[in-house]
């Protein structure tokens, strides 16, 4: 039933927001140059590593010595409204279609990840990973990582078809008030360097 549904709402998303797709291209186009869309490798159920889409939010500015420089100097006002719009996380719908995601699961980390999570922030990957998840709707950025894996936890432990409705609704509120982009020391997520025991 979920990946019907998936399957089902992901295409009537595309096409409802054809234009949107279209207009935001445009945008990042005139802003920002190419790319348009950005592939990033991450890992999905059962740990398998997949190609992630999004819409690009930051420049590639270097430094003298060849190295991007910190996220927060290289995300302009624009990008900064397709984050909290949410709208870099629209070409995830073909990860969707692809069986690769779902709407509701933990999001996808990086891959370097993988060998840092203990046992019990594993679980997290016994689910196809999502495009809101219950750690988006109940803090999203503004919450630890240790924070974000307990509630990845739960979802997997409680997981069912009327709780992704609420997580979607509740996405679609958050979307809305365009709260909870940012953590309190950084202007996306700090990096994941393990829980400290």
């Amino acid at each position: 039933m979920k990946r019907l549904f998936d399957i089902g709402l992901a295409i009537i998303l595309i096409i409802l927001f054809a234009p949107i797709y279209v207009f935001v291209s445009v945008l990042i186009l005139v802003f920002l140059g190419r790319p348009i869309l950005f592939r990033q490798y991450r890992p999905g159920y059962k740990e398998s590593i997949f190609g992630i889409y999004k819409f690009r939010t930051m420049t590639n500015d270097k430094d003298e010595y060849g190295n991007l420089l910190p996220d927060e100097k290289r995300i302009l006002r624009l990008g900064k409204f397709i984050r909290s719009s949410s709208l870099d996380e629209l070409p995830q719908l073909l990860n969707v279609l692809k069986g690769e995601m779902s709407f509701v699961g933990p999001r996808p980390l990086l891959v370097e990840y993988l060998d840092l999570y203990n046992t019990d922030q594993k679980r997290r990957h016994d689910v196809k990973p999502g495009i809101t998840g219950w750690a988006q709707v109940n803090g999203r950025n503004a919450i630890s990582w240790e924070q974000k894996f307990s509630y990845d936890v739960w979802y997997v432990e409680n997981q069912s078809f009327l709780l992704d409705i609420k997580i979607l609704w509740m996405t679609f509120l958050k979307v809305i008030k365009r709260s909870e982009i940012s953590s309190s020391t950084s202007a996306t997520m700090e990096k994941f360097e393990g829980t400290k025991i």
